[in-house]
């Protein structure tokens, strides 16, 4: 089966295209045929998102996206051979949402084509279990004689045994989810406050680092984990031992801008100290509650997805506290860690199998759409 995903919940424009066989219990093998992101650039300026603008440059780069994806994989523009179109409906921005929505209705009307409505956090969960088994891909893309296939990435995903713990990490989100099947969904904690990629981003602004903040703190994280033993700033771990699996990091990050006014003005080894003893708090709260859960609620598995499940010391912390007792850890490979059409097209896939596609004039952007203990959606 081909699914086109489409995903704009926020500043990333992204398409793409994968065929797959296989259910979710007796294991999945997909082939990326493309997958195109547009990272908004614009909205660095700001230091933050502006809706309109990122739904403006959306209706810009989809159809430029969507070109490039059907040229990529080598498929018909007038006829591709699509199955379904995925897409999120949230949560997410709703201009955003909505402009991809409004996207894929004119597509899916014009192929003749059904659709599926995808929970973004859902695709978060089902990229991080992807398997790369291509493992000559490399090799492949620099062969000049056989660039063409650059594209096409084979690929699996890994067989989870249930129940698993889901820790998600974003700019948006801090969520730990107990997944009891594909589709069950129980939230045990979340954030509080502020989450944690979007207390890294208003930390990067007190150092004076560049938006977007989270790849700028850790690596000036690591440049201080290396030149350092110990960092003299020490920072507050809030909710580390509170009798339930929620998270704050609004009190961690008052507790750096207090500092750095009374240590102003900063230093360069200073900033390093900073950004190494506010990564060295947020990775210890993150593995000390996701330990917990897995272990009370007796799963074997964890799964760890969303941007900043990209950050080198969070992963690096969380494989050697969970792999010590003996987890099993799946941690979403990096280059599909940030918001992209794959992973709306590999959860669309899943839940096509079970036929949950969604007449379009039933599609709604929801802003703040939860997962659930039973996530099928409106169907046919």
């Amino acid at each position: 089966m081909k699914i086109l995903g489409i995903e704009t919940s926020a500043d990333d424009t992204g398409v793409a295209l994968m065929e797959a066989t296989g259910e979710f219990e007796t294991g999945v093998i997909c082939r990326i045929l493309a997958n195109a992101v547009d990272s908004q650039a614009v909205h660095a300026e700001y230091g933050g998102i502006y809706p309109n603008l990122a739904k403006r440059e959306h209706a810009k780069n989809l159809p430029i996206l969507l070109e490039r994806v059907l040229g990529e994989s080598e498929a018909n523009a007038d006829n591709p051979s699509i199955d379904a179109i995925a897409v999120t409906v949230g949560p997410g921005l709703e201009p955003c949402l909505w402009e991809g929505i409004e996207f894929a209705k004119k597509l899916a009307a014009r192929l003749d084509t059904p659709i599926i409505p995808v929970n973004h956090m859902e695709g978060h969960i089902i990229v991080s279990l992807v398997r790369d088994d291509d493992a000559n891909r490399k090799q492949k893309t620099e062969n000049s004689d056989t660039k063409k296939e650059g594209a096409s990435v084979r690929c699996s995903l890994f067989t989870v045994h249930f129940p698993a713990v889901v820790l998600l990490i974003s700019g948006g989100h801090t969520e730990l989810i107990l997944m009891r099947e594909f589709g069950a969904y129980e939230y045990i904690g979340r954030t509080r406050d502020d989450a944690v990629g979007e207390a890294f981003d208003k930390v990067a602004r007190m150092l004076g680092l560049p938006y977007p903040g989270g790849p700028a703190v850790s690596a000036l994280a690591e440049s201080g984990r290396n030149k350092y033993q110990v960092s003299s700033i020490k920072l507050p771990r809030p909710m580390l031992d509170s009798d339930d699996y929620d998270f704050s990091f609004a009190g961690l990050k008052t507790a750096v801008l207090r500092l750095v006014k009374e240590r102003s003005p900063l230093s360069d080894d200073m900033k390093r100290q900073f950004a190494r003893e506010f990564e060295d708090a947020a990775a210890d709260i993150l593995a000390a509650k996701t330990l917990r859960a897995a272990e009370e609620y007796g799963a074997n598995t964890v799964i760890v997805g969303g941007g900043v499940s990209a950050n080198t010391h969070i992963r690096r912390e969380l494989s050697s506290q969970l792999e010590a007792r003996g987890l099993k850890l799946l941690l979403c490979p990096i280059e599909f860690s940030g918001d992209n059409a794959l992973m709306i097209a590999l959860a669309g896939y899943l839940h096509a199998l079970n036929n949950e596609y969604a007449k379009p004039e039933d599609l709604r952007a929801d802003g703040n759409l939860l997962l659930s203990k039973n996530a099928g959606f409106m169907l046919q």
